[in-house]
Order: C-alpha cells, then sequence, then structure tokens
C-alpha cells in the first residue's frame, strides 16, 4: 500500500490548526490593550485616511510602523466586518508559521519530526495566545518565520541563493511591521560559528550574490519608508516632520537603548516568561541540553543553528531596559526547530510521558479547583467578576474542566503529552465559543459607550478626556477628543479639555468624559453625573465648567473632533 503524501499530512494539521486558533472568530470585537488602537486605526484607513502616515483619532500615530494596520484594513474591506478583520491577519500568520516549520522540519529531518514540530508549535502557549489576538507580535511572527525558513533553506540545504533573498525580503516586511522585524537574519551568526568550528555544512560559495539579503530587506523596507518619506519632504504640516523624526529614532533606538515604560531586569525573560509561556517544550529541557551537547560533540549544526539564534534572541531582548513578555515570540518557532529532531524519541521516554500527563492533571485540577473556590468561599470574588468582566456563569470553565477529565482518561499516561495538548486546545475553543462572547460587552467597552452617549443631554457635544482607544472605536456619535497620548506631557490635556467645556459663541452644551483620578485638578466643583466602570477606572460625565484656573492654560486648537465611519461630519 502506497505511503500517504506528506502533503496530506500538512492539510489535517492547518485543518486541527484552523479549529484551535479560528474559534470565535467574529465572535468578538477588539479588546484592550492593544486591539482597539490597531483596529480604530485600520477602520478609518479601510474609510479613507492615510495609509501611508496612520492616523488614530485625528492624531498622528507614530508608536509603529503601518504594514499590520494595512493588512487588518484589506481584511476589513475583503470581509466587510471589522470583528472578523482584526483577527484574521494574526489567525493567517499563525497558519502560515506552522505551515513553515513543518516544510522545514520535513526537509530537514523526517516526516514523523515534521508532525511533531508543528503539533508541539500548535501547544505552545506563548504561540497559542497571540495567533488568537490581534497583536503585531502575532502577525510579525508569520515574517521572522518566513524569514528563518529562507535562510534555513539557503545554509542549511542550500545552496538556495532565491531563499536567501526572500528572507530579506521578508525581514524587510518585518522591519516596517515592528522594528526588530531584522531579527532572523542574525541566524547567519550561528551559523557562522558553526561553519568555523568545522561542523558539515553545504558549500555555498556565492561572492557578491552574498549582498542579495541586505539589499532584499532595504527593498521591504523601502516598501512603506520610501513613500512616507516622499509625503512627509512634500507636507507643510510640521507634524508630518515630527512623525518621521519619532517613527524612525525615538519608536526604535530611543526606546531600545533608553525604554520608558515596562521596565524589567535583566532575567525577566528567563524566569518570567519561557518556562511559563514556552509550555510544554519547556518541560523538556532536562532531556534537550543533553542532546544539544551530543550534537555540538559529533559536529551536527542543524538543531544548534536554531538555538544559537534563540539565545541570540533572548539576549538583544535583555539587555534593553524596556520588556514585554510578547518581544521573544519571533523565538518560539526557532526553538522548537532546535527541539525537532530529538521530539520522536523524547515522546516514547516514560520520563516525558509521565511529564506531559502530570502537567496536564495539574491543569485540570487547577481549573477544577478554582472554579470550587469560587462557588463555595470566594462567592464575593464571583460576584465582583459578574459586575466588572460579564461572567455569568462558570459552566464554560467546568466544561474545559470535563473535557481535560477526558483527555486525562483517554490519553493516559502513556499519551500524556498529547493529554496536554487536548487539555490546551479544548480550553482555547471553549474561551473562543462561549467565554468570549459573554464577557465582549465588558471587554471592550461597548455597554458602557452606550450608557455615556444615552447620558448625554439633547444636542450636546460630547468630548473624551484621556480617551481609552476602545471609547473612539464603539462611539456611534461625533466625539471631541484632545490628542493621543498626552499623558507624557502633564496636565496639559486637562487644560486643554477645560478650555473646551467652557464653550464658546453659539454652543448648544457640551458633556466631558473623566475618570474619576483626573476630577480633583479641574473639575472638582463641576457638576457631574457617574456613568461606570471601564479600563479599570470609574468615569463620569461631567457638564458644567470646569476651574477657570485650568481653562486659562488651555489651548483651544487643541480639541479635535472624531467623526465614526458612516456619519455626516459635524
Amino acid at each position: 500500500m502506497p505511503a500517504r503524501a506528506p502533503w496530506r499530512d500538512l492539510l489535517w494539521l492547518l485543518l486541527l490548526a484552523a479549529v484551535v486558533l479560528g474559534a470565535g472568530l467574529g465572535l468578538r470585537d477588539p479588546w484592550p490593550a492593544d486591539e482597539p488602537r490597531f483596529a480604530l486605526i485600520a477602520r478609518d484607513m479601510a474609510h479613507g485616511a492615510s495609509w501611508l502616515v496612520p492616523h488614530i483619532g485625528g492624531d498622528l500615530y507614530q508608536d509603529k510602523p503601518p504594514l499590520f494596520f494595512w493588512a487588518i484594513a484589506a481584511s476589513y474591506l475583503l470581509t466587510g466586518s471589522l470583528r472578523i478583520a482584526f483577527l484574521l491577519p494574526p489567525l493567517l500568520a499563525g497558519l502560515a508559521t506552522l505551515a513553515l516549520v513543518w516544510d522545514l522540519a520535513r526537509r530537514l529531518w523526517s516526516r514523523e519530526v515534521a508532525l511533531s514540530a508543528a503539533l508541539l508549535l500548535l501547544a505552545t502557549v506563548q504561540f497559542l495566545l497571540q495567533a488568537r489576538a490581534a497583536q503585531i507580535d502575532g502577525f510579525l511572527l508569520g515574517l521572522t518565520t518566513l524569514s528563518l525558513y529562507g535562510l534555513a533553506r539557503h545554509l542549511l540545504l542550500g545552496p538556495a541563493w532565491g531563499w536567501y533573498a526572500i528572507a530579506g525580503f521578508a525581514a524587510g516586511l518585518g522591519v516596517v511591521t515592528k522594528g526588530v522585524g531584522f531579527l532572523p537574519m542574525l541566524l547567519l551568526l550561528p551559523w557562522a560559528v558553526l561553519r568555523r568550528a568545522r561542523f558539515e555544512l553545504p558549500a555555498l560559495g556565492g561572492g557578491w550574490r552574498w549582498t542579495w539579503a541586505p539589499l532584499a530587506m532595504l527593498a521591504g523596507i523601502a516598501v512603506w519608508l520610501v513613500p512616507m518619506l516622499w509625503v512627509v519632504a512634500t507636507s507643510a504640516d510640521p507634524a508630518y516632520a515630527a512623525y518621521r523624526d519619532e517613527i524612525l529614532l525615538q519608536q526604535t533606538v530611543q526606546r531600545y537603548a533608553n525604554a520608558w515604560h515596562h521596565h524589567a531586569p535583566p532575567w525577566f525573560f528567563l524566569v518570567n516568561v519561557i518556562p511559563g509561556l514556552w509550555l510544554p517544550g519547556t518541560l523538556l529541557l532536562p532531556w534537550l541540553l543533553g542532546r544539544w551537547r551530543e550534537h555540538w560533540q559529533v559536529r551536527e549544526p542543524r538543531a544548534l543553528v536554531f538555538l544559537g539564534w534563540v539565545l541570540l534572541v533572548v539576549v538583544f531582548f535583555s539587555l534593553s531596559s524596556g520588556k514585554r513578555g510578547v518581544y521573544v515570540l519571533p523565538a518560539v518557532p526557532a526553538f522548537v526547530l532546535a527541539a525537532a529532531p530529538f521530539l520522536p524519541g523524547l515522546w516514547r521516554r516514560v520520563g516525558v510521558q509521565r511529564t506531559g500527563f502530570v502537567a496536564a492533571l495539574l491543569v485540570v485540577l487547577g481549573l477544577a479547583g478554582g472554579v470550587t473556590w469560587l462557588l463555595t468561599a470566594g462567592r464575593g470574588e464571583l460576584a465582583k467578576l459578574a459586575e466588572t468582566q460579564g461572567i455569568a456563569t462558570l459552566d464554560p470553565l467546568l466544561l474545559i474542566a470535563a473535557l481535560g477529565v477526558v483527555a486525562l482518561a483517554v490519553c493516559r499516561v502513556r499519551r500524556g503529552p498529547l493529554a496536554f495538548a487536548l487539555v490546551l486546545w479544548g480550553g482555547v475553543v471553549v474561551q473562543g465559543l462561549w467565554i468570549n462572547p459573554m464577557i465582549n460587552e465588558a471587554r471592550s467597552a461597548r455597554a458602557f459607550i452606550q450608557r455615556v452617549e444615552a447620558a448625554v443631554p439633547a444636542g450636546a457635544e460630547l468630548g473624551f478626556l484621556n480617551y481609552r482607544e476602545q471609547f473612539l472605536l464603539q462611539a456611534t456619535r461625533p466625539v471631541v477628543n484632545f490628542g493621543h497620548r498626552r499623558w507624557r506631557e502633564g496636565p496639559r490635556e486637562p487644560y486643554d479639555a477645560s478650555r473646551w467645556l467652557l464653550g464658546g459663541p453659539g454652543t448648544s452644551g457640551r458633556a466631558l468624559l473623566v475618570e474619576a483620578a483626573l476630577l480633583d485638578e479641574c473639575f472638582a466643583g463641576s457638576t457631574r453625573v457617574p456613568v461606570g466602570r471601564a479600563s479599570r477606572q470609574d468615569w463620569y460625565l461631567v457638564t458644567s465648567p470646569a476651574a477657570m484656573g485650568c481653562a486659562r492654560q488651555g489651548d483651544p486648537a487643541a480639541a479635535r473632533t472624531y467623526v465614526p465611519p458612516g456619519l455626516p461630519s459635524p
């Protein structure tokens, strides 16, 4: 009987991944912290805002290059649904990452290794989280993995100069997605070290063709950089020059060398991120360390090239004072590839089987224990969760625990790693189909903004002080705001909002949404109405003039009106 074509393995893998990663697609709105901002920018692009210089709420947005926003905007134009569009690019990037890891492992080792590697990646906690969220890093992962794939096809299986050039172009597109998109090119460093150590690697030759990847990377960057610079150069608005300087310098070099937030110690990734978010792969480290040492001794380079790149990425981000767990996401596929050739043998080891089973059991017991506590001693906490998060029932958590029990019973100890994967997959599917729709109104601020708009006096203008992006995204009427990211200017924004609240000739009335923490400075004596809690803050609708001392210092030109798509301009 002929063997099944390996591409059928890929089709079944992608079908499983589509179910796991795509569960709940279209059933929720964008959630803080970052999703509403990115969705808002992309929606405005699709409705006529600049694609080269992104805007948010009427301001230039200089924190990130626009490629991820382009992907969401294109998805929105294609599907007509923002609920689908904002999650579609990271979902497709996740599927592409799985396919690339599968194919590279198959070419480097075997069909069995390829399936093991792809399934390990699909069960890795950080990969699962980011492929199901609208973060730039999840989308960037597809580009960095394509770049690694192209480099590996050339450096480990080559010569393949075409793939080498593709690797550079993908890295360039990665840079105009997020500045660190160049990192895959550092794979050349561990490759060079192993080559110098006389590991068995393909003879590549090449001469001037080694410039192809760097030149292709510049071409990828130029896709956005060149037209953006042209727009800035031909604009008389000094804000565009400030945008250019900030996104090319402050948001890249300065953000890395002297970060102004997310400060963490150098060991942050090794202690706080990798042990938990790279599960279940990190559970294999006691066995992997010895095998990597053996490969070094016998001069086998393939797994060690990827391991060296993983170490470089972790060191690179550890040297910066600003750290977030998601920064090391690009290293996850490489970590899986570094473990790949050993996985089929490890699955047969009793120690690995027991470790996987115990890990799955602990997850199920922890979930069951948490639900039991909430139903008994933690009733007060349960009531708080119902009020703030919209959790109406614990039934989905009970279902996840029940599915976990079934997985443990079916897989038993002999298939412990599979039991762990099934527990995770069952959890994210139930989350997507049941939990997310249940808590969507609370997480997205949809219900909150409906209350705010209903509380505004008839005919009055509505303004947001220190607004959250989800507020603008959910607004169904024109809204005044005073700029994006004004917190870096001290009290300037409350002064500007105070000046606006005073009104002017012909003003029929104004209402300003203010969080409780900002009331005392300029609005302590103002008439205000509580409108609820959102984004971990209590909010008030202020409808009478603010303190004159604040208003005198305000700039009336700071107010700008954001009109949601589909509404006429005021």
